[in-house]
């Protein structure tokens, strides 16, 4: 099938400007999540390889580290920096650029300010959580003004996993990507779940990243630990794999063979969207993991992966049905 047939809706694209590389490497992210280096990004760029591989719109985001480096006010400034940022890119592309606004967690006041500002002022399309914020996970009860504030709004949020505070003993040495970021994502899902936060807010729209992380294959241990030894905040409330299967999943990342079909043993077709990981994952590699989407069959009748991703994401984002 031509790329041009039917164009992906990109819901997990990264940004990074080079003020924001210059400001976490001098806060000791040099070497981001264990990484080499800090990839390359421009807007002509991202825009020719969505253009070789047929992806419409693209979901900029700021990936891990975020923007809180330690200092509540140097972070705030740095969320409005880059959001303002990715505003422009939006604004000169407005058919092929969207985006999810920072928020300075762990700082409250900030991140609410933050939220009112990239979605009020500058038009974002939801907001970018990651997955901890210097040790504490979404399920914090600290965090409720937050959610109260974005499930009013009935916000998309999208995850982004980053590295948990432990990583210098569990990730062995090698780059947090790797498996760290599966389980921290698989984690603060969990905590959100246990908490009741997705239960509070049901308003709010989720997009968990990565195929779920680790969630396809631990959903079931999560739901008995729920039932049978913990129990939940309400007797009448939905079990785990219930209010999982409400979440969306985009599938960033090797996500054939193996990762999509686990996850579709949880949720159905009508929760996953495409995601490429542009420019943390390589033009080559992404290239490479478009290509088999491409070559897999959709699980749902009458649809590609390409038409399927683009009419979950289209419902998520009325604007870009038209």
């Amino acid at each position: 099938m031509s790329p041009t047939e039917s164009r992906f809706i990109d819901v997990h694209a990264h940004f990074i400007t080079p003020s924001y590389v210059d400001q976490a490497s001098s806060a000791g992210h040099a070497h981001p999540d264990g990484m080499g280096q800090w990839p390359e990004w421009s807007p002509e760029a991202h825009l020719e390889l969505m253009d070789r591989h047929g992806i419409q719109t693209a979901m900029l985001s700021l990936s891990s580290p975020g923007v809180h480096f330690g200092d509540d006010a140097a972070a705030r400034r740095l969320a409005q920096q880059v959001n303002e940022d990715a505003a422009g890119f939006a604004a000169d592309h407005p058919d092929r650029f969207g985006f999810f606004a920072s928020v300075p967690l762990p700082d409250l006041d900030g991140t609410l300010e933050a939220i009112a500002h990239g979605i009020d002022d500058l038009g974002a399309d939801g907001v970018v959580l990651m997955t901890n914020a210097q040790g504490k996970y979404l399920g914090d009860e600290s965090l409720e003004p937050v959610f109260a504030e974005l499930d009013r709004r009935r916000a998309v949020v999208f995850l982004h996993p980053t590295s948990p505070v432990c990583w210098e003993r569990s990730a062995l040495g090698r780059p947090r990507p790797m498996v760290e970021y599966i389980f921290d994502t698989a984690r603060t899902v969990t905590d959100l779940l246990m908490s009741g936060v997705l239960e509070r807010h049901p308003n709010l729209t989720v997009i968990v990243p990565h195929c779920g992380g680790a969630l396809p294959v631990l959903a079931d241990r999560v739901n008995e630990f729920r039932t049978q030894f913990i129990g939940s905040p309400r007797p009448d409330a939905p079990d785990a794999l219930e209010q999982l299967r409400r979440l969306y999943y985009d599938i960033a990342g090797p996500a054939f063979p193996r990762q999509v079909p686990a996850l579709l043993e949880l949720v159905p077709p009508e929760q996953l969207l495409f995601g490429s990981d542009y420019c943390w994952t390589p033009a080559q590699v992404a290239g490479a993991h478009l290509a088999a989407v491409d070559a897999t069959q959709s699980p749902a009748e009458g649809f590609t992966w390409r038409s399927l991703t683009t009419a979950n994401a289209q419902r998520l984002f009325p604007r870009l049905a038209h």
